[in-house]
C-alpha cells in the first residue's frame, strides 16, 4: 500500500471526520476514515500517528498535498514538494491564501546540517505611510490599501533555487493545472458565498471568483484562467532563460523577475492605483526577499527554530526559556497546574512581543537579551501559581538603552467578542534524506472581500493592517518596512538532528497552538498525532494584530474536553473561561518529521480544520 492519504472536516459540535474524493489516483491507495467519532472527557485519539518511509507530505487541502507528492514521487525533495504544494495553494485555498499574499518559510537541509529562514513577508509600498490613514484607528485588512508587496513568488524561488532540485516549471505544473480547473469544493463555496457582498466592490475580483455572476456550485469545475496564465507567463521566462543557456538557479530567478518586472508588475499595480492604493512598479521592482539565519532555543535537549523579530515567533522560543524552569512533565498533561502556568509564560513572551518586536532593518530589537536564559529567570519570578494575571507586563531587557516606549493599546470592551482574522493555511514536509520544509503562506484571502488586481488573477495581501499608527510602537508603519507579522512556520531538530517540521494556521494563537502541541511532545511524552489531537487552550490576553489590535485580559479559550476539574481549578485561578466545543479551538495544526528511535518519517493532521495529509 504505497499511500496512507486523509482529509479531515471535523465539526465543532459533533466531532465527525469525513473523506472526501481525490483528483489523482496515482496519489490514493488508501484512504482512512473515521465517522462520528466523538471524544470524551478522556482523551483518547481519533486515528494513530502516521508513519511512512519515503515522505510525509501535510497541508490544508488534498489538492495542495496532492502536488507536494506528485514531485516527491517523480524525484524531488521536501523543498521542491514543500513550494509545489505553496503554489497549489495558492489556487485551491483562496478562502484563506492567494498568490499575492506572503509565505515564510524554515528549511532544514540535510546536506548542510544548517538551518535556513526565507523570510517571505512583503515590505509596505513606499508610499505607505501613517498621514495615509490620519483619522483611522487602524489600517484597513481588505482593499487596494490593505497589501503589502506580493511575496510568496520571491519566497519559493529562493528556496526553490537554493535547495530544491527541479525547474520552476515543474513545481508549478500541478498549480496551473489547478487553475485551469479543480472541482469545486463544499468549504470554499461556503466562502464565496459568505464573502461575495464583501468582494462587490472589486470588479475584478467578481469577474474572477463569480464568473458569469454565479457562485459554482459543489463538484462543479472552477477556473481562474487569468492566474494560470500569469503562472504560465513565470515558467515561460524560466524557459527562455535555459534556452540562453542560464543555469538552473539563474533560470528559476528570471521567472522569478517575471512577476516583479515587467507586464504583469505593471498590470497589477496599475490596478491597485486605479482603486485608490499607492504600490508602484518601482515596489515590486525593488522587492528583495532575505534568506535569514534563524532565531533558535534549546528546550529538554530539542533545538527549535523560528524566523526573527519582524516575526512573533520568538515569542514561541521566549516562552519555553520561561517554561525550562517549571516541571511539567510532574505536574501532568492537561492539568489546572500545567495549563496555568503554561498560559502566564505565555502572556509575558507575548507583553515582549508587542512591546519590542519589528522589522530589526527599522528598529533596535534586544533579542539576544530577550532569549538569554537570565531575562527569563528574571521574568519567570512573575508567574504566580495560584493567580492569573489580568495585566500587560513588558519586561525590560535592556537597562541601558531605551529600546522601546511603546505603550499596549487599549482592552476590548468587555462584552466585546473580536472578529476571527482573515486566517491562513500551513504546509509541512519531510522527505527519506531527512530534509524538512515548514511554510506558513497566508493572505490573499477571501474573508472581508478579496481584491484581485485586475487580469492578472491575483488577490492581493492583507498584512498590512498587522502594522500599527502609534509612532512609538517598533511596529509603526513605514515605506518599506515589513510588518510583524503572526505567520510562523517551525522547525525542530533533537540532538543536531531533524525532528519535525510544524505550522498551523490561526493568527496570534499560531504560537500558542504550535507550542501546546511540542510541549505535548516534549515534556508528555506523546506521539505527533496524540500531540496534535489533544485539548487545547487559547489565550486572547495579548493584543491582536488585526483589526484594531485590542486585548482581552485573562480571556482563556478552553475546548470542553479538559476535564472538568481542570476548568473548576483554571476558573478558581482567576482565568475568564470562554468554552469551547470539542475540537473548537480555531487552528490546523499539520506535522511532518522523523522519529528519532527507528528513523521512520511521521506525521500528523489536525482534526479542527480541514487538513490534509499524504505518506507513503
Amino acid at each position: 500500500m504505497p499511500f496512507a492519504v486523509y482529509d479531515e472536516r471535523i465539526s465543532r459540535y459533533d466531532a465527525t471526520v469525513i473523506s472526501t474524493s481525490f483528483r489523482s489516483a496515482a496519489v490514493v491507495a488508501a484512504c482512512v476514515a473515521v465517522l462520528s467519532a466523538r471524544p470524551s472527557a478522556q482523551h483518547t485519539s481519533l486515528r494513530p500517528e502516521v508513519r511512512a518511509s519515503h515522505g510525509v507530505v501535510a497541508a490544508g487541502r488534498t489538492f495542495t498535498v496532492e502536488a507536494g507528492a506528485r514531485l516527491l514521487t517523480s524525484g524531488g525533495n521536501a523543498i521542491d514538494a514543500g513550494v509545489a504544494s505553496i503554489l497549489a495553494a495558492a489556487v485551491v485555498e483562496i478562502s484563506h491564501f492567494g498568490l499575492g499574499g506572503e509565505a515564510p518559510i524554515i528549511v532544514y537541509s540535510a546536506k548542510d546540517r544548517r538551518v535556513v529562514v526565507f523570510n517571505g513577508q512583503g515590505s509596505a509600498p513606499r508610499n505607505a505611510t501613517p498621514a495615509l490613514f490620519s483619522g483611522r484607528q487602524a489600517i484597513p485588512g481588505n482593499g487596494p490599501l490593505g497589501a503589502t508587496v506580493p511575496a510568496v513568488i520571491d519566497s519559493v524561488t529562493l528556496a526553490l533555487a537554493q535547495y530544491g532540485t527541479r525547474s520552476f516549471a515543474d513545481v508549478a505544473a500541478p498549480a496551473i493545472a489547478l487553475a485551469d480547473g479543480f472541482p469545486m469544493y463544499e468549504f470554499l463555496r461556503h466562502y464565496l458565498e459568505t464573502e461575495r457582498k464583501a468582494s462587490e466592490p472589486y470588479a475584478w475580483t467578481i469577474r474572477t471568483y463569480y464568473a458569469g455572476g454565479r457562485i459554482t456550485p459543489t463538484g462543479e469545475m472552477f477556473r481562474q484562467p487569468n492566474l494560470a496564465a500569469t503562472l504560465r507567463a513565470l515558467v515561460a521566462a524560466e524557459r527562455t532563460a535555459l534556452e540562453r543557456g542560464a543555469s538552473r538557479p539563474d533560470a528559476i530567478r528570471a521567472a522569478r523577475d517575471a512577476f516583479y518586472k515587467g507586464s504583469i508588475a505593471q498590470r497589477m499595480t496599475a490596478a491597485v492605483r486605479e482603486a485608490g492604493g499607492v504600490m508602484t512598479e518601482e515596489d515590486l521592482a525593488e522587492y528583495r526577499g532575505k534568506v535569514e539565519e534563524p532565531a533558535t532555543v534549546t528546550y529538554r535537549g530539542y533545538s527549535v527554530y523560528k524566523a526573527g523579530f519582524w516575526n512573533q515567533g520568538p515569542a514561541l522560543l521566549q516562552t519555553l526559556r520561561l517554561l525550562e524552569g517549571f516541571d511539567l512533565g510532574r505536574m501532568g498533561a492537561g492539568s489546572g497546574d500545567a495549563i496555568h502556568t503554561i498560559v502566564e509564560a505565555i502572556k509575558l513572551a507575548y507583553a515582549d512581543r508587542d512591546r519590542y518586536y519589528g522589522d530589526p532593518d527599522f528598529v533596535r530589537v534586544p533579542g539576544e537579551v530577550l532569549l538569554s536564559a537570565p531575562y527569563a529567570a528574571s521574568r519567570r519570578a512573575l508567574i504566580d501559581p495560584r493567580r492569573a494575571s489580568l495585566e500587560n507586563r513588558p519586561g525590560n531587557p535592556d537597562r541601558t538603552t531605551r529600546t522601546s516606549s511603546y505603550v499596549p493599546g487599549k482592552p476590548l470592551e468587555e462584552g466585546s467578542i473580536a472578529r476571527e482574522p482573515g486566517d491562513t493555511t500551513s504546509v509541512q514536509v519531510a522527505d527519506a534524506e531527512g530534509n524538512l520544509f515548514s511554510a506558513t503562506p497566508s493572505s490573499g484571502w477571501l474573508l472581508g472581500g478579496a481584491f484581485v488586481a485586475g487580469d492578472t488573477g491575483i488577490p492581493m495581501s492583507n498584512r498590512m493592517q498587522a502594522f500599527r499608527l502609534e509612532p512609538s510602537s517598533p511596529n509603526v508603519l513605514a515605506g518599506g518596512k515589513r510588518p510583524r507579522t503572526t505567520l510562523t512556520p517551525s522547525i525542530v531538530l533533537k540532538d543536531g538532528r531533524p525532528f519535525l517540521a510544524i505550522g498551523t494556521p490561526g493568527g496570534d494563537s499560531q504560537d500558542q497552538q504550535i507550542l501546546l502541541v511540542l510541549l505535548n511532545i516534549m515534556d508528555f511524552g506523546m506521539d505527533v498525532q496524540a500531540a496534535i489531537e489533544a485539548p487545547r487552550v487559547n489565550s486572547l490576553h495579548p493584543e491582536s494584530s488585526f483589526d484594531d489590535h485590542r486585548s482581552q485580559p485573562g480571556v482563556l479559550e478552553v475546548e470542553s474536553t479538559l476535564a472538568p476539574q481542570t476548568l473548576k481549578e483554571l476558573e478558581g485561578r482567576g482565568h475568564v473561561l470562554r468554552i469551547r466545543p470539542p475540537y473548537g479551538i480555531s487552528t490546523g495544526v499539520v506535522a511532518a518529521g522523523v522519529d528519532p528511535a527507528s528513523g521512520r518519517l511521521r506525521g500528523g493532521a489536525d482534526p479542527r480544520r480541514e487538513r490534509a495529509l499524504v505518506a507513503w
